[in-house]
């Protein structure tokens, strides 16, 4: 008899993929044949993982719940199952719009969604996962939930206050990824600054990072998502002396102007923001900071974008990614304040700040030209093998791309010399 077969589309954010490893790996462990984003057809089950943080992935969300509910009518998938953070903030809305959805289920369902398959949940295996990934990396979610308060976001609304896994059941999990073959840890949650305050009664990222540096087989430990608002100081001696620790930090600032700030309900200033810039560059020579900003906020006036530009071509950020604003039922700002600006002006602002940032990632790279990195190998293009330096993150960074005659096992990390640069990537030749 032919196993049951289960597609998991995973929409969003890593945490969400997270999620949907769990789910494959439980399904899985239940004798079922389980793919994820498959574009195959005749699926007993197929589970959309949904996304609802801004309202162009909540629409990129419908549309593909819309997508395989056709499906369905034509006969080419049996259930149809919808889970995540859209499900778990508007059930009863999608429920009465979408019924040819058979069930939906909220964002902390595995169990419900494991026995909706007949299949019985196993929570000592559940920090097991069936990695979609490529072999060599993992992300590795410490805690659900946010306890901040930024009046844009609508995350807490689906996730709930901060809530931190243990330390070792976090370690455990890194030594069941790194016995599949993981090699880079991509640390995520919500809110890493605040990891451990509500289970020990202090911050313990650096005790984490520090335990989870001694599983053997990780050589890479990449830190996702800190605030600069109480800001986990201790982390920073760890990130100059653990070679273990990239020197790469991901904190969002979403803006520098002082009344969109307090607006946006960040609880930080420009003057502490650029005190501890200064802190962590001094800190920690050579680090690499990714941020994110947050353009067309409710008020935000033409001279505090033109103080946001400012900001960024004085600062230089390596990394920056941008988002235009949109309103979100049930936010303070949403509630609170007008949304005054035309889709097209938000637009034109992010595309601004992109150019400005183009410019500054190409010189940046021009200046890495004849100097050495270490590149962890991802995969094998055309004549090139492509990977990323300890200062580039999958999916959001740039690549270096590789020329050796050797053949080069995906996953290792070799030593390359960089022989050219573009706004973004690299290349360079294998030493």
């Amino acid at each position: 008899m032919a196993k049951k077969r289960v597609n998991v589309v995973t929409m969003g954010c890593s945490k969400n993929l997270v999620d949907s490893e769990v789910l494959l790996n439980q399904l899985e462990r239940g004798k079922f044949e389980v793919l994820h984003d498959s574009n195959e057809t005749g699926f007993d089950a197929v589970f959309v993982n949904t996304c609802g943080f801004i309202h162009d992935a909540k629409e990129e969300s419908i549309n593909m719940i819309l997508d395989y509910a056709e499906a369905k009518k034509r006969g080419e998938i049996e259930k149809l199952y919808v889970m995540g953070c859209l499900s778990e903030r508007y059930q009863n809305d999608l429920e009465k719009e979408l019924p040819e959805v058979d069930k939906y289920f909220g964002k902390f369902d595995m169990k419900a969604m494991v026995d909706e398959l007949k299949v019985t949940y196993q929570s000592e295996f559940i920090y097991e996962r069936k990695i979609t990934t490529p072999s060599h990396f993992a992300y590795l979610k410490i805690s659900e939930g946010c306890n901040r308060s930024c009046s844009f976001c609508a995350i807490p609304k689906m996730t709930g206050r901060h809530k931190s896994r243990s330390i070792d059941s976090l370690v455990k999990e890194a030594r069941y990824l790194a016995k599949k073959g993981v090699k880079e840890l991509l640390l995520i949650a919500q809110d890493l600054s605040y990891y451990g305050i509500d289970l020990y009664g202090k911050g313990q990222l650096a005790e984490l990072i520090n335990q989870i540096s001694e599983v053997d087989g990780i050589e890479w430990i990449r830190l996702h998502y800190l605030y600069p608002t109480k800001f986990p100081m201790e982390i920073l001696p760890i990130m100059r002396e653990n070679p273990k620790v990239c020197k790469y930090l991901d904190m969002p600032l979403q803006h520098i102007a002082n009344p969109v700030l307090k607006n946006m309900l960040r609880h930080v200033t420009r003057e502490e923001t650029e005190a501890l810039i200064a802190k962590i560059k001094e800190e920690v020579p050579g680090v690499v900071i990714r941020t994110t900003m947050l353009v067309g906020f409710p008020g935000e006036t033409e001279e505090d974008f033109e103080e946001l530009k400012e900001f960024i071509q004085e600062t230089k950020f390596e990394r920056l990614g941008v988002f235009s604003y949109s309103k979100e039922e049930g936010t303070y700002a949403g509630d609170k304040f007008k949304d005054e600006l035309l889709d097209d002006e938000k637009q034109d602002r992010a595309d601004e700040l992109m150019e400005i940032q183009q410019y500054i990632s190409a010189e940046l790279n021009q200046q890495k030209i004849g100097q050495q990195f270490d590149v962890i190998i991802d995969r094998k293009e055309s004549d090139y093998f492509v990977g990323r330096t300890e200062f580039d993150s999958p999916e959001v960074d740039g690549e270096v791309f590789v020329t050796t005659d050797d053949e080069l096992k995906i996953g290792t990390i070799v030593k390359v010399k960089i022989t050219g640069a573009e706004d973004y990537d690299l290349y360079g030749d294998l030493v």
